[in-house]
């Protein structure tokens, strides 16, 4: 079943600058702190770490999945929630910036684009409000010959300026001066709160557009042993990276929620784990991502599990049947 709403305005524009602004000279002395560690390349994230990238990107994880201090990549489903690195201990006014954030924070990564780096046309799967997800932009240092051309739209983005940018769609980075570029870039989760250091002008799209916003998460109060049982799930829902309509699928591979003394995990084979964070009445994310994807277990008359993906106001649901299983 999809459920949506098709008058739901669209995303104002590809970018936006944001209402809070930050003191470029703290900025710097916070990026001199860290400056005398080698940086590593970055890595992209898929089916667990990918291949690094070709040109001279460099990243130096401030949170990470599981505080991993050599993940430069973002993370996503399935993976470690987000948490700090030791680097971001020793920049303190960077943490006061993260601080004014008004949503939760997933990956923070200060990213520097060296001389004469050029990266390909891309975009970044489902980095994008409109699956749970806003990715912005704090420039540390930057100059007029490193630019940013964002859906056809060409950026300077300055020292100390606070921007949001839809990421989802293509993009590429270039910098042909002679001095790096570095940026933090910060991934947090979409929530109503976030909407106020947005402009006037993206108000009613954060109210009524196609825009994920999660819900408050709270622990899961019931008896876990509860949780655990077998079902079957169309291959698509396990793939993040799959848009289309994953109920439709007509192939099941056998999947199972398993309890162990880590929490709550999902399996599914033939060799796939995803453990589970909880939202509220027994449904789940996938542990470090949004609430883009979940499974709600029902218990009683109707047992069974519903599972759910979402694009913006539109979901896609489908009920399956289970069975009991011992905990693990």
């Amino acid at each position: 079943m999809t459920v949506t709403d098709n008058a739901a305005p669209t995303m104002p524009a590809e970018a936006a600058r944001l209402a809070a602004g930050f003191d470029p000279a703290r900025l710097l002395a916070d990026l001199d702190a860290v400056r005398t560690h080698q940086w590593k390349l970055q890595r992209y994230f898929g089916d667990g770490v990918g291949a690094q990238a070709e040109v001279d990107w460099r990243i130096l994880p401030l949170r990470s999945p599981g505080g991993d201090p050599s993940r430069t990549d973002p993370g996503g489903p399935g993976s470690q929630e987000c948490a700090d690195t030791e680097w971001l201990a020793r920049t303190p006014y960077l943490r006061e910036v993260l601080a004014a954030v008004p949503a939760p924070l997933r990956a923070v990564r200060l990213m520097a684009l060296g001389p004469g780096a050029v990266s390909d046309v891309h975009n970044d799967t489902k980095y994008g409000p409109a699956w749970g997800v806003a990715r912005l932009h704090v420039p540390i240092t930057t100059h007029h010959e490193a630019t940013l051309v964002l859906d056809g739209v060409t950026h300077r983005w300055q020292h100390g300026e606070f921007w949001f940018g839809d990421f989802s769609r293509m993009h590429k980075v270039e910098n042909t001066g002679s001095a790096s570029r570095v940026h933090m870039v910060v991934d947090c989760l979409t929530v109503p709160e976030l909407a106020a250091v947005f402009p006037a002008g993206w108000q009613e799209y954060f109210a009524h557009g196609e825009v994920l916003l999660n819900r408050p998460e709270t622990p899961y109060a019931g008896d876990p042993s509860r949780l655990a049982r077998r079902f079957q799930v169309p291959p698509p829902f396990a793939d993040w990276e799959e848009e289309g309509e994953f109920p439709d699928a007509p192939e099941r591979v056998q999947a199972e929620i398993a309890v162990t003394s880590g929490g709550v995990e999902l399996r599914v084979a033939p060799d796939q784990s995803f453990p589970l964070v909880h939202i509220a009445d027994a449904e789940f994310r996938f542990a470090g991502w949004s609430q883009e994807r979940t499974l709600q277990l029902l218990d009683g008359p109707r047992a069974g599990v519903v599972l759910r993906t979402r694009v913006g106001r539109e979901v896609r649901e489908l009920a399956v049947n289970s069975e009991s299983v011992e905990p693990s």
